[in-house]
């Protein structure tokens, strides 16, 4: 029924508003142990020109009394806010709203609140609820058996019980393993604080941890001082370890963390994390340090075992200088080579850490990129001999595409200057043959590249891509001569110029079969490029293309070398057979095959090389061996790939990769091989075979097992391993790990860990260890 005096709507505008207030006293508690739902302001915001809607069996107003009260199926709507409720009382002479039976008021962002009996006064500074139930939309519940407000500013619950539940959403039966109870819960509005009396956390209807007090910051403060989540770990060599962090506010743009963690086999461990915010970017300074208890826990002769006093400071930063320039570093000094890795320190702990400062820009059509490095080996060797052999390096990138065709084609340009320092000559010797992987002294090379190409359809289907490259190499050379054992023509000239030049053309002639369930195209693909023999073969160092495998993904490169420092020359011709297929039934088949011939000149993957880059490469000789890929992909979640490399004589098997996975709703498996026949004169000496393993299984609605093997073929030991189980109904995550890993080079500080992580859905986590398993990512 439609409201037609002052006093009905007085009634009904109050009515709304307490029924905002009741839901505001409610979810009000927006705290990590309490409820998530976001709100503004301790009062409803209703637009001003706000059009309201009330409809209800019966009206009754008592001029006598000065009440209005509304009876039966009472619906309220009022901007953007929705209440129902059975009856609505409001007395005028004492200011108070009596709503009951039912109440549910459903607020703009979708938080929905439900009471038995509701009594506020009409200014909304005191209140008083019965039953109080609260569904947020971020999946939470708060329930309450009284609920009240004071003196304007103080929210009390009492007996209240907080939890998240995801699955009841589509569960209404699903009960949370874990809730939150108080006595009393009590938020101040002048202090912005919530406080729980006698709280208990339950897990599975047991209570595991009891709160006298505590005092924590509402929704309101983003930012406050505290301890948080301890933090805990065990490992073979470190002990059992529990880390307990504080969080510092030392202003808006700028905290810090501070952790101490007792290990039980080495003594405490501190740990310092300093963030500065600026308006266009961020600065971390992090800090580490111990004094070990017990080296000789780690294997003797290690730098782990020899050291006692041991720490780390790192520093990095990222920063915007407008839209398209950023800079930034990652920077890390340690006490010695390995500290980061055995104590497992975040982002730190890895083999390598690249030491970098960059200068980067991107365009629509053109990029920049200035970088320096100093790469950090993390291993146990006490005389750092990895790392003294590392250079330290500047590289200069910039890569530019015109932005309209040039002789109806795209033109690129790409230029890279490189300056090359090391201290200590890195070479080691196989079967007699020495490879140099850097010389000690210093070397710098610009290089300029400009390529220009076309694509041409001739009649009847055939694409006709012609291709014209000229590029140009000037060098600085200060480097020690790699002497006799180098069987090369070694150049060491402080002004050696080098020049390619390329002319090629590829052409490719898809076709397309289509049959009644399936389509087809299969495309012959052949290239040929004439270029001179490249200059100073082997003679200068080799930096940046040491890294060479010869594949079906790189078989139509122009220059399969993997840098710049190698440059392919003299003329080749590289053919081969592209094949993809679909089919309805939702199958996919995708293969390549093909060769590479050398046809004139000096072939490049055959000549001398500081590192021996084209050595057992496949393309050495004037045939090049076979190369081939070929996958599946099947609607039921399998897949499978292999791809390998075959001998151009005999089609023995020089490499091969073959990957067989399954993804499915109840579980996943990934099983890979990997074969890499000996290559003596490139440093591998003898044959790897090696067979990685990973699987999951989700043997309930929420529990699941995984585990991992790696098996070394060729040493007949399994190197890595590891399995674990896992409960996930997306409020409570519980995982434990264990991964063993053999230390085949005294290289690890630890031998096996277990892990283990526990997590509660908008409250936080706790951790012990690494429960991450790198073999899992494929899923």
């Amino acid at each position: 029924m439609a409201a037609g005096n002052r006093e009905r709507m007085k009634l009904i505008k109050a009515t709304l508003l307490a029924g905002v207030a009741l839901h505001t006293l409610a979810i009000g508690l927006n705290a990590p142990a309490m409820a998530q739902a976001q709100i503004d302001t301790l009062q409803p915001n209703i637009p001003a020109d706000a059009k309201l809607l009330l409809s209800a069996n019966e009206l009754v107003y008592n001029r006598d009394t000065e009440k209005v009260t509304v009876r039966g199926n009472v619906q309220i709507d009022y901007g953007g806010y929705k209440m129902v409720a059975r009856q609505v009382e409001y007395d005028q002479r004492a200011g108070r709203i009596l709503a009951s039976g039912e109440i549910q008021l459903i607020e703009p962002g979708g938080n929905v609140v439900y009471a038995d009996k509701m009594d506020v006064t009409d200014d909304f500074g005191n209140g008083f609820v019965e039953a109080l139930r609260i569904e947020t939309t971020d999946l939470t519940r708060l329930a309450a058996e009284t609920g009240e407000r004071r003196n304007g500013e103080e929210f009390i619950l009492n007996k209240a019980v907080y939890t998240a539940c995801t699955p009841c959403a589509t569960k209404p039966e699903h009960r949370s393993l874990w809730h939150i109870k108080a006595e009393r819960v009590i938020q101040n509005g002048r202090t912005r604080t919530i406080r729980l009396e006698k709280a208990y956390f339950e897990l599975f209807g047991k209570p595991i941890a009891y709160i006298p007090v505590m005092e924590i910051p509402d929704h309101t403060v983003k930012r406050k001082s505290g301890f948080l989540f301890p933090e805990f770990r065990y490992t073979q060599k470190l002990g059992a370890g529990v880390g307990v962090p504080y969080y510092w506010a030392i202003s808006p743009y700028m905290d810090a963390t501070v952790t101490a963690t007792g290990l039980t086999r080495q003594g405490f461990l501190l740990e310092g994390e300093f963030r500065q915010q600026f308006h266009n970017g961020l600065h971390t300074l992090n800090v580490a340090g111990i004094s070990q208890m017990d080296k000789d826990q780690f294997t003797p002769g290690t730098v782990d075992a020899l050291e006692t006093n041991r720490g780390m400071v790192a520093s990095r930063g990222k920063f915007e200088i407008n839209p398209r320039w950023a800079f930034g570093w990652n920077v890390l000094v340690q006490s010695d080579n390995n500290f980061a890795r055995t104590y497992d320190l975040s982002t730190f702990d890895g083999t390598t850490y690249v030491n970098q400062a960059y200068l980067t820009g991107l365009g629509k059509r053109n990029y920049f990129d200035l970088r320096a490095f100093y790469f950090d080996i993390q291993d146990a060797d006490p005389d750092s001999n990895e790392e003294n052999q590392q250079p330290i390096a500047q590289v200069l990138d910039y890569s530019y595409t015109a932005p309209e065709p040039v002789m109806g084609g795209e033109l690129n340009a790409d230029i890279n200057f490189t300056n090359v320092k090391r201290n200590r000559l890195d070479s080691y010797t196989v079967l007699g043959v020495e490879r140099f992987r850097g010389l000690e002294g210093t070397s710098h090379r610009l290089t300029g590249e400009l390529e220009w190409k076309r694509t041409f359809i001739a009649p009847g289907g055939l694409v006709l891509t012609p291709l014209l490259a000229a590029r140009g190499d000037a060098l600085g050379l200060n480097m020690d001569d790699p002497g006799p054992a180098y069987t090369g023509d070694y150049t060491n000239s402080d002004a050696a110029t080098r020049r390619m030049l390329t002319a090629g053309l590829e052409a490719r002639y898809p076709i397309l079969f289509a049959g009644e369930g399936s389509s087809h195209v299969l495309e012959p693909i052949g290239q040929l490029y004439a270029r001179p023999d490249e200059q100073l073969a082997g003679a200068l160092p080799n930096e940046d293309a040491q890294s060479f495998v010869f594949d079906a993904t790189n078989l139509f490169d122009r220059d399969k070398f993997s840098g710049f420092d190698r440059v392919e020359g003299g003329t080749r011709a590289n053919v081969g057979l592209r094949y993809t297929g679909s089919f309805d039934s939702g199958y996919g088949l995708r293969a390549i095959a093909g060769q590479s011939f050398h046809l004139g000149g000096l072939n490049s993957f055959a000549t001398d090389d500081l590192v021996k880059a084209g050595a057992d490469s496949g393309l050495e000789t004037k045939r090049s061996d076979y190369v081939a890929m070929v996958g599946i992909d099947a609607p039921s979640g399998l897949m499978a790939s292999l791809s390998g490399r075959l001998d151009e004589k005999d089609l023995a098997l020089r490499r091969a990769d073959a990957t067989v996975g399954y993804l499915g709703l109840t579980w996943q498996a990934a099983l890979t091989y990997t074969r890499i026949e000996a290559q003596p004169l490139y440093g591998s000496e003898f044959d790897q075979d090696e067979v990685q393993t990973a699987a999951a299984f989700r043997f309930h609605e929420y529990w699941s097992v995984f585990g991992a093997l790696t098996y070394d073929i060729t040493r007949d030991v399994i190197s890595r391993n590891g399995f674990g189980i896992t409960y996930d109904d997306q409020d409570t995550l519980f995982s434990i790990v264990y991964k063993q890993e053999r230390d085949t080079d005294s290289s690890l500080a630890n031998d096996w860990s277990i892990g283990a992580r526990i997590s509660f859905r908008t409250l936080g986590d706790v951790n012990v260890g690494e429960t991450r398993f790198e073999e899992l990512d494929y899923f």
